[in-house]
C-alpha cells in the first residue's frame, strides 16, 4: 500500500518488517545480531576443526559470524545474512566502509526532479556472476520481486518507506476486503538498457540512503519464478540457499547453515576487486567457542565477549572524523596484542511490551526500576550507552547534546536512578500489592548479558509486586513468537536501514505493531484503547509521512513529530531504550583493514581487506 494509506491502515496485511536486518539480537558488542548461543565448545566443528583446515586453505579473509537465514536479499531479516548478501550484491548506492553518508555504487549518476518524485539513475557497466551484463530491466525485475513475491520481507520498504508510484487492487483477506499491490504496476521503468526511472508518489528525503540497502539489489532478470510472468531458471529455494547470483565482489561458493559460509572474489567486478582469495564466515553460536575459535588465531577479526572483556586493556589512541577509537587492546589470552576499533553505531537495545497483555502501571514499573546507567557499567562493561530516547544520538534532532539535555532533564523515570518507591507507588495506585501481585515473562535471546540484565531485573521487580519469569529463546523463534503475538515483555535491538529518526521510530508507529498482520514491525500492540498517547503517536507518525520532502520545512516538522513520538512512548513505555551500543572490533597486525563505521558491519563491503603473512 502507498505510504499514506498504509499509515492510516489498522487491518492491512501489508508488509511492515520482520524485524533485523535492522532488527538484532546483539549480545554485548555487536549492533546487530550476534549473541545468539549454542553448546559448541572449543573442540567442535565450529570452534576448531573447521579453523585448523582454513590455516591451509589460502587467502581467506576469515571471521565469525551468527546462523544466517537466507542468500536472497529481498528475503533476508537478520544482519547475519545481510553482512554476506552484502558481499555478494551491489544495489544503486552504498555506504563506503559503513559511513552514514551514501554514494553511488551501481549507480554511475543520478538526477532527481524539481518536485523530488522522479529519480533517474544511469548504471555502471557491470556483469553478473554468471556472465550476464547487468542492465535496467534487471533492476525492474528485482524492484518486482522485492514488491510482489511471497518470499519478499521487505514489501514495505518500496510501497511504504520509499513511496513507489503504483496501482491497487481490492482481495479479501481474512473475510475482510483489503487493498493490496496489484503486480506489474510499479514505477520502477528501464528507459533503455543503462538508464533506469523510479517514480515515488511524494517525496521522501531518505530516498538514497534507502536504495543502498541490498533488498534493493539486482539479480538477473527472470533468474527466479517467483512473481507472475517468469518461470524461473531455479527455485526460490535453490537460489536463497545455493545458487544466489549477484553483482557484488564476490560471488558465492558454499553455505552450511549450521558450520560455515564462503564466497569467493569475482574476476570480473566492475569496482575495486578484491585483494583476497575469498571470505569465509564460521558459523559460531556459543561465546565461549568464538572466543577460543579467535585465539586459536582461526579468525582473522573477531570480537570479544563480555566475559573476557577487559576495558582496561584498551588503549584508544585517536578518534577519527567518524567517531572510530581506533588503537590497540591486549595482551590477548595467546600473548598477542590486537588492533582495535570502537565506535558507536547506529542503533538502540530495548525491552519491548504486549501492551495488550501487560498494564500501563506494570509497564512503568518496569521502567522506574531499570537504572540503564548500572546496565551499561556493571553487566555491558561500558560498552555502550545508556538510551533513554528510541532515537540514537547521531541523529536524534537537535543532535547528541540534545539527545543528553531531554535525557537528563526530562526522562519521567529516574535518570541514572533506579526509582523502585516511585515503581512500588504507581502498582499501589492500579491496585497491586502484595496479595495482588502481577506475573509475567520475560523472553530474551541467548545472551549472556541479557541474561544477567534480566535477573538484575527480576530481583528488583519483585519487591514491587511483578514476579518476572525470565526465559531465553533462539533469535529466530523469538521473533516468529512476536509476530505471533506470543511475547508479554521481550528483548530485542534496531540497527539503522537508513540514518533517519523515522527509521527507528516506525517501530512506534501504532498501526504497524499490531500482531494480527501478517508481518507487524514489531510486536507491542499499541492500540487506542491503551489511551491518548497511542493516538499521539500515530498522528505524529502520519506527520512524519506529510512532511517527507529534503527541504528545512518538512524537516522541522519531522523533527517535531519526532519528539512528539519519543514522548509519547515515554508515556506509555511501549518499549523501554536499555543501551547504545559500542561496537568494538579487534584483528591481528597481519590484518589491513578498515574498519566500519556507524551504520555496522552489514553495510561494509570487504574487497578492500588485505592480508599479510600469518604467524
Amino acid at each position: 500500500m502507498e505510504r499514506r494509506s498504509f499509515l492510516k491502515a489498522t487491518g492491512s496485511a501489508a508488509a511492515a518488517a520482520a524485524l533485523a536486518g535492522c532488527s538484532s539480537d546483539s549480545d554485548e558488542t555487536e549492533g546487530a545480531e550476534e549473541g545468539t548461543g549454542g553448546g559448541m565448545d572449543s573442540t567442535d566443528s565450529s570452534g576448531g576443526d573447521v579453523g585448523t583446515d582454513l590455516k591451509e586453505d589460502g587467502d581467506l579473509w576469515r571471521v565469525n559470524t551468527g546462523t544466517m537465514t537466507t542468500m536472497d536479499p529481498i528475503e533476508s531479516t537478520d544482519t547475519q545474512s545481510g553482512i554476506v548478501i552484502q558481499q555478494m550484491f551491489d544495489p544503486l548506492m552504498n555506504y563506503p566502509d559503513a559511513q552514514p553518508a551514501v554514494e553511488g555504487l551501481m549507480a554511475a549518476d543520478y538526477e532527481v526532479s524539481d518536485d523530488f518524485t522522479t529519480y533517474t539513475f544511469q548504471l555502471k557497466d557491470a556483469t553478473f556472476h554468471n556472465g550476464d551484463t547487468v542492465t535496467a530491466s534487471d533492476f525492474v525485475y528485482s524492484f518486482e520481486r522485492l514488491t510482489a513475491s511471497d518470499n519478499s520481507s521487505r514489501a514495505y520498504f518500496v510501497l511504504d518507506s520509499l513511496g513507489v508510484t503504483h496501482e491497487t487492487t481490492t482481495e479479501t483477506v481474512d473475510g475482510e476486503e483489503q487493498e493490496v499491490y496489484k503486480p506489474g504496476t510499479l514505477g520502477v521503468e528501464a528507459v533503455d538498457e543503462t538508464t533506469l526511472e523510479i517514480q515515488l508518489e511524494s517525496p521522501f528525503a531518505s530516498t538514497l540512503e534507502m536504495l543502498a540497502y541490498t533488498s534493493f539489489a539486482p539479480v538477473p532478470e527472470g533468474m527466479v519464478g517467483d512473481i507472475e510472468g517468469y518461470e524461473g531458471e531455479v527455485t526460490q529455494a535453490e537460489f536463497s540457499s545455493s545458487s544466489p547470483v549477484g553483482n557484488g565482489p564476490f560471488e558465492f561458493d558454499t553455505w552450511d547453515s549450521g558450520t560455515e559460509a564462503r564466497v569467493s572474489a569475482y574476476d570480473d567486478y566492475y569496482g575495486e576487486s578484491p585483494s583476497v582469495d575469498g571470505v569465509h564466515f564460521a558459523v559460531i553460536e556459543s561465546d565461549s567457542a568464538n572466543y577460543n575459535y579467535a585465539m586459536n588465531r582461526n579468525a582473522d577479526i573477531f570480537e570479544l565477549p563480555t566475559a573476557q572483556y577487559d576495558p582496561g586493556k584498551v588503549s584508544v589512541e585517536e578518534e577519527d572524523d567518524q567517531g572510530r577509537q581506533n588503537g590497540t587492546y591486549g595482551e590477548l589470552r595467546n600473548g598477542a596484542t590486537a588492533n582495535y576499533s570502537g565506535v558507536s553505531t547506529i542503533g538502540v537495545f530495548y525491552l519491548g511490551f504486549d501492551m495488550a497483555s501487560v498494564p500501563k502501571p506494570v509497564r512503568q514499573a518496569v521502567a522506574y526500576a531499570m537504572n540503564q546507567h548500572t546496565v551499561v557499567e556493571q553487566v555491558f562493561k561500558q560498552r555502550g550507552e545508556p538510551a533513554y530516547n528510541f532515537t540514537p544520538k547521531s541523529i536524534f534532532p537537535g543532535g547528541p547534546q540534545n539527545y543528553n539535555d531531554r535525557a537528563e532533564n526530562e526522562y519521567p523515570y529516574g535518570y541514572d536512578d533506579s526509582q523502585l518507591g516511585e515503581a512500588r507507588s504507581v502498582m499501589e495506585e492500579a491496585g497491586y500489592g502484595e496479595n495482588e501481585r502481577f506475573a509475567m515473562e520475560l523472553t530474551i535471546y541467548e545472551s549472556g548479558t541479557w541474561s544477567e540484565t534480566a535477573s538484575i531485573l527480576r530481583d528488583q521487580l519483585e519487591s514491587v509486586f511483578i514476579d518476572l519469569e525470565v526465559n531465553q529463546a533462539p533469535f529466530n523463534t523469538l521473533l516468529e513468537r512476536g509476530r505471533n503475538g506470543e511475547l508479554e515483555m521481550y528483548s530485542l535491538g534496531w540497527v539503522a536501514d537508513w540514518p533517519a529518526p523515522d527509521n527507528f521510530l516506525q517501530l512506534l508507529n501504532p498501526p504497524q505493531t499490531d500482531t494480527s498482520l501478517d508481518f507487524p514491525i514489531s510486536y507491542v500492540n499499541w492500540q487506542p484503547e491503551n489511551g491518548d498517547a497511542a493516538q499521539r503517536a500515530e498522528e505524529a507518525y502520519q506527520s512524519i509521512g506529510d512532511n517527507p520532502a529534503p527541504t528545512e520545512e518538512d524537516q522541522a516538522a519531522r523533527n517535531d513529530a519526532y519528539i512528539q513520538l519519543e514522548n509519547a512512548n515515554w508515556e506509555d513505555v511501549a518499549m523501554l531504550p536499555v543501551y547504545h551500543e559500542l561496537r568494538e572490533l579487534f584483528w591481528y597486525d597481519h590484518v589491513d583493514f578498515t574498519p566500519p563505521a556507524g551504520m555496522g558491519p552489514s553495510r561494509q563491503k570487504m574487497n578492500t581487506v588485505s592480508l599479510g603473512d600469518r604467524e
